[in-house]
């Protein structure tokens, strides 16, 4: 379970080098280790791995169609990349280790240059290691703007992450890949955060439209999440505007990767509180806390959808269908699964790490799932034959949901398969290159549920 403030206290009893930049240098980035308060005030700082030495890194805000260029210099004892998540991204830029590029190590650099042609929420983060690399703090926002934006007061970006911390020395637990956390739902914290901080707080005036941008940044936490004194709309999902916003009206998911962005009303009295809302299984919490002051403002009505991006027309009509069979983990063992060439038992893939597998296949195979031509619709099902839910993310492309009613729903580029679920997806794939597709629950991709597709 999370600890709240009175549970987290009744359990207790670096240089930084930076690149020498030539005129004509990227801005930089550097992946650095640094000590942060994560823990409440009265522990000690935690050593965290950072992009410029903060949790989360610095936000990049640009408009769209801008050209983002980062120039990653990594001074951590670890190789690292950087994947720009949710970005439709030129494929050498996409930061996958193995597939698009070469690791970085430490004491080199890699240069990112890459246009974003889509306005929304997006975020940037570590792409080797990632379970532990992200896991110590190695992410930040990435905020790509529209041309009209939306009639608000304020606009917040809220980034999500659950640390496991040891209760005596706020340290991060070293324990990564342990074969508990990789078979089961993942490596849980025991305390949120909110852009680095615990139980942040907001001053806000009565009657202030705020356009909130929830981040996912967590190895493996589902967060369930609802308003209290706050009116609000969902208006995007992983980066992409709905078509109509959806009144939040009751609880709403956000798994591991996944983007929300709210526009809610401050409908708290002066001198009240208002929260952006945790449920748990031992009950809730407020996440985000808004402190109301001042006089109240005359309350807007009614909501405008944001401006749609430019995106490729999806036609269902004759189009090819590919399964994608999510396999093992505990309660669901594999039997066997292949590794390279070699089919193994479930029991020398324990003994490898490897408790999961997608079609069978226990790591990224050598053949890509798919091998399609740019512009081909295809519809992806993933089924989910584990007890575990999974939240399934392709590189470089945002897809449609297929709903029950077999009618379109909005884009996202991370979906949620709950344990036992099917869910199709429609994905028109016009972004040439060798693309990652993985579940980002991040001890099961590194378990064994990643694969790839390729277009040409």
């Amino acid at each position: 379970m999370t600890l709240n403030r009175r549970q987290f206290m009744q359990t207790t009893a670096a240089a930084v080098v930076l690149p020498k930049l030539g005129w004509a240098s990227y801005p930089a980035l550097v992946a650095q280790e640094a000590m942060q308060q994560i823990a409440p005030e009265g522990f000690s700082e935690t050593r965290v791995w950072t992009y410029g030495g903060q949790v989360p890194g610095p936000e990049i805000r640009v408009p769209q169609g801008a050209r983002v260029q980062r120039r990653l210099s990594n001074t951590l004892p670890q190789p690292t990349t950087v994947h720009w998540h949710g970005i439709r991204i030129d494929n050498a830029m996409d930061g996958v280790p193995g597939l698009t590029q070469d690791v970085v190590q430490p004491g080199s650099s890699f240069d990112y240059d890459f246009e974003v042609p889509d306005a929304g929420t997006y975020w940037y983060h570590a792409h080797n290691r990632s379970m532990e690399q992200i896991a110590r703090g190695l992410y930040g926002p990435l905020i790509v703007e529209e041309a009209v934006a939306p009639d608000v007061d304020r606009d917040l970006t809220l980034m999500l992450d659950d640390w496991r911390l040891d209760s005596e020395t706020a340290q991060i637990m070293d324990d990564f890949g342990n074969g508990h956390d990789l078979s089961h739902a993942g490596r849980l914290g025991n305390l949120v955060s909110v852009n680095g901080r615990f139980d942040p707080a907001y001053s806000v005036g009565g009657g202030e439209r705020l356009r909130l941008r929830l981040i996912n940044a967590s190895n493996a936490r589902i967060f369930d999440l609802g308003l209290d004194g706050l009116t609000g709309w969902i208006v995007a999902l992983d980066g992409m505007p709905l078509e109509v916003p959806l009144e939040v009206s009751d609880r709403f998911p956000l798994a591991p990767a996944q983007r929300v962005d709210l526009i809610v009303d401050v409908r708290a009295a002066p001198s009240g509180i208002a929260n952006l809302v945790s449920f748990e299984r031992d009950g809730s919490y407020g996440l985000v806390r808004f402190d109301v002051s001042g006089k109240s403002k005359t309350a807007r009505t009614g909501i405008t959808p944001l401006v749609p991006n430019q995106m490729p027309e999806v036609l269902l009509e004759d189009v090819p269908l590919k399964q994608m069979a999510m396999q093992g983990g505990a309660m669901r063992w594999l039997e066997s699964a292949k590794i390279g060439e070699n089919v193994l038992s479930g029991q020398e893939l324990a003994q490898l790490g490897r408790f999961w597998a997608l079609n069978g296949n226990a790591e990224r195979p050598a053949e890509p799932f798919l091998d399609v031509q740019k512009g081909t619709t295809y519809r992806i099902e993933f089924v989910n034959e584990t007890a575990f839910p999974h939240a399934m993310h392709l590189h470089g492309h945002h897809f449609r949901l297929i709903l029950e009613d077999g009618t379109l729903g909005p884009w996202r580029d991370t979906v949620l398969v709950e344990r036992g679920q099917t869910r199709q997806i429609a994905l028109v794939a016009d972004n040439p290159g060798d693309w990652l597709l993985h579940c980002h629950m991040l001890g099961h991709a590194a378990s064994g549920m990643m694969s790839w597709f390729r277009v040409t």
